[in-house]
Parts: C-alpha cells; structure tokens; sequence
C-alpha cells in the first residue's frame, strides 16, 4: 500500500503542480476553467485507453509467456523510473516555469486558449500513463490488489491535496523537497523492481541464477509475513535473493543514484538562474 501510495502521490503532484500554474498563470482569462478541465478529462481517458491496452496485451500471454510479460512490463518500469528520477534532478523544476510562460502568453492573446487544454492534457496523459505501468508493475511483483486500492486512494487523495494548497499560496515548502524525498524512496522502489523482473528472467530460462538462496533471513523477518510483504514491494526485500537479483539491485541502485548526482550536480552550476526561475513560479502560485 506504502510504495502505491507514494508513486500515485508523486504522479498526482506533478500533474497537479503543472495544473496549478496554468491556473495561476491564466487567471483573469474567461472560460479558462472549461480547457484546462477538458484538459484533464482528456489526459484521464488517455491513461484509461494505455490500462485497456495493456490489459489486452496481458491476456495474450501464458506459462512462461507470462514470466517474460512480467519481466518486460517491471524492467520498462524501471526505465521510466530511473529516466524520471534522473531528470527531475534538472529539468523537474524548469518545467513549472516552461508552462507558467504558455500561461502568460495565452493571457497575452499571443496563444489561443487550446493551449491551456493541450498542456493539461499532454501533462495528465503522460503521469496517468507512467501511473498505470508503474502500478501493472507492482502487481506483478506481488502486491495485493486491496492495498494497492488504499494506496491509489490515499495518494490520490494527498496529491490533489497539496496540488489544491499550491495554487492556493498555502505551501511555502518548497517543492523540491517534496520531490526529494518521493525521489529517494523511488529509487529504493527501482532497484527492488528491477530485482524482480530479474527473478522472472530467471525463471524463463533468459538469465542464470548465479546461486540460489545466497543467505536465508526467513527466521528473522519472513517475506510471507505483513512487515516482509511491505518490504518486498516497497525497497525489494527477499528473504532468499539469487545472485543475479543481487546483482540487478545493487547496480540499478548504484547506476541510477550515481547519474541522478551527476546530473544534479551539473544542474546547480547555473542555481543564480534556476533561483531567479523559482521566484518566478512562486510568484505565479501565490499570487493566484
């Protein structure tokens, strides 16, 4: 329920937080409600079409198929973790002020008010896309299916939260730390992911175990039990891992922490500018 909870809250932020500067950056525009809602109405339907899909694909497929389906679908959701990871430690926070100046131009009249469904749509498609995969991918590692509800529910309901309280000016925190803490516990939730989709490998006969059982702590907190259970699905936990999920979890885990610094630290050589941008955004928030 944690790990589901904490991946719908951070897709609901972002889409929420893109949502709340086009509001804020578009106020005083008539009619302005109506598209960026159809705009999210749209990019819901979107998400629902790529979940059809995917339940489509997954009927198709059986016995060894199915471990190969699971495989594709938790290493795909890895890739779309890792890359999303990597590039909110640059680019996240850029964006906000990318669609504030699309907010302004339409008050301008120098866009049309279509932009302000485009942007909500494409902004709301693309997380409740990544949403649908990352949750089929949690279900294939194992997580049952009424936590996941109550996860889907609670972060549902606390991203639109925090989302509400921004475009009203009540969140000083700023928002980067939001995204630092979802960040981390993400990361723990990729390498765990990409452990599993190992497993699956392996028993497809597409990967070698490199040793079975390498330690057993079954005694001491076993997978099968609540505490276990949460840990498997939220930081990858397994009581007795083979070699090569040790292996996928441990140079996921090292790959992407080392690129997200990389990264981040490329991105705070130019913080005088990315200071003034933040500002900038702020402004639109609190001022609507």
């Amino acid at each position: 329920m944690l790990a589901t909870a904490v991946i719908v809250f951070r897709e609901v932020l972002e889409a929420a937080l893109i949502v709340a500067v086009v509001l804020g950056a578009s106020r005083g525009i008539a009619g302005r409600g109506r598209w960026v809602a159809g705009g999210i109405a749209l990019g819901v339907l979107g998400a629902c079409g790529v979940a059809a899909f995917a339940d489509l694909i997954a009927e198709s497929f059986s016995g060894t198929g199915q471990a190969l389906f699971d495989a594709v679908i938790l290493l795909a959701a890895v890739a779309m973790l890792a890359w999303h990871n990597i590039w909110m430690s640059s680019r996240g926070r850029r964006l906000a002020v990318d669609v504030a100046a699309v907010g302004h131009e339409v008050r301008n009249g120098t866009k049309p008010l279509v932009a302000l469904l485009v942007i909500t749509l494409v902004a709301v498609m693309r997380e409740g896309s990544e949403l649908v995969l990352f949750l089929w991918a949690l279900a294939a590692g194992g997580a049952q299916h009424l936590g996941m509800a109550g996860g889907i529910l609670a972060g549902l309901a606390a991203g639109a939260l925090v989302g509400v309280l921004l475009y009203r000016g009540l969140l000083f925190i700023p928002i980067r730390y939001f995204f630092s803490v979802t960040g981390g516990l993400i990361l723990l939730l990729t390498a765990g992911l990409a452990a599993q989709a190992a497993g699956f490998l392996n028993q497809a006969g597409w990967l070698p175990a490199l040793g079975n059982g390498l330690w057993d702590t079954s005694s001491i907190l076993s997978q099968a039990s609540v505490p276990g259970q949460l840990l498997h699905i939220l930081v990858g936990y397994i009581a007795r891992p083979s070699g090569i999920q040790l292996l996928f979890y441990v140079g996921t885990l090292l790959t992407v922490f080392t690129l997200m610094r990389v990264v981040g630290r490329q991105a705070a050589r130019i913080r005088p500018t990315a200071a003034k941008l933040d500002a900038h955004t702020d402004t639109q928030l609190t001022g609507s």
